[in-house]
C-alpha cells in the first residue's frame, strides 16, 4: 500500500474510498464519507463532518465544527469559519425522505464565510467574497460583495487579498477604488456588480 502523503489525526474516521490530495490536514474527531473529494493542503479542523457527495478544492480551511453536506462544493482558497451551517434540503421533514431534491451549493474560489454563519442550500457564493459573522445567506452572493444581517444584503466590497474597499454598497455613477493593502483596482459598475480593473495576486 502506498504512504499517505497527508495526515489524519488517529482519532478520526475516513471511510474509504475517498480522494485526499497532498499536504492535506485532518485534525481531531473528524468525519469524511466514502466518494468525498479533497484536494492538496486543505486544513479541516477538530469536529469537520465531509459528506460523500462534496468535493473540496485546493488550500481550503475549514475551522471547527463544520459539517459540509451531500452537494455542497467548494472551489480553491475558500475559508469556512468556526461553527458555520450549510444545509442541502429546502424544506425539512422527519417524516419524509427527500434525499433526492438535494439542492447544489457552490462556493467560489476565494470566498470567505465568518463563524456562524448559514448558507442556506441551493446558492452560489460568488469569488472572493465575504460573508459576514451570524449572517444568513439565502440568495446568490455576488463576487467580491461583503454581505452581513438576517438575511444578508450586501454592505460593500471586498479586494482579494480580504481588505474593505473604499466603495459604497450601491451606486447611481461608476465609481473607482484601489486597494490600501495590495494596489489591485476594481470599478462598481452602475449595475452593481465589481469589476477588476487591475488584479494583484501574491
Amino acid at each position: 500500500m502506498a504512504e499517505k502523503n497527508y495526515y489524519v489525526h488517529p482519532s478520526s474516521v475516513i471511510d474509504e474510498p475517498v480522494t485526499i490530495g497532498k499536504d492535506t490536514k485532518i485534525w481531531h474527531f473528524c468525519h469524511v464519507m466514502s466518494g468525498a473529494q479533497i484536494g492538496e493542503k486543505c486544513s479541516l479542523g477538530q469536529n469537520v463532518f465531509v459528506g460523500s457527495k462534496v468535493k473540496i478544492g485546493n488550500n481550503v480551511k475549514i475551522q471547527n465544527n463544520v459539517s459540509i453536506y451531500d452537494n455542497v462544493y467548494l472551489e480553491d482558497d475558500v475559508f469556512c469559519g468556526p461553527s458555520m451551517v450549510f444545509t442541502n434540503v429546502i424544506n425539512p421533514r422527519s417524516h419524509i425522505i427527500r434525499k433526492h431534491e438535494y439542492r447544489d451549493t457552490y462556493v467560489r474560489r476565494g470566498a470567505s464565510i465568518g463563524a456562524n454563519a448559514t448558507v442556506v442550500c441551493g446558492v452560489t457564493l460568488g469569488k472572493f467574497c465575504f460573508i459576514g459573522a451570524g449572517a444568513v445567506v439565502n440568495r446568490n452572493v455576488k463576487p467580491y460583495a461583503l454581505v452581513a444581517g438576517v438575511p444578508a444584503r450586501i454592505m460593500g466590497w471586498m479586494c482579494h487579498c480580504g481588505i474593505r474597499l473604499a466603495l459604497p454598497a450601491a451606486s447611481d455613477k461608476e465609481e473607482e477604488a484601489t486597494c490600501k493593502n495590495c494596489g489591485s483596482q476594481y470599478l462598481l459598475k452602475v449595475s452593481g456588480d465589481l469589476q477588476v480593473i487591475k488584479e494583484k495576486m501574491p
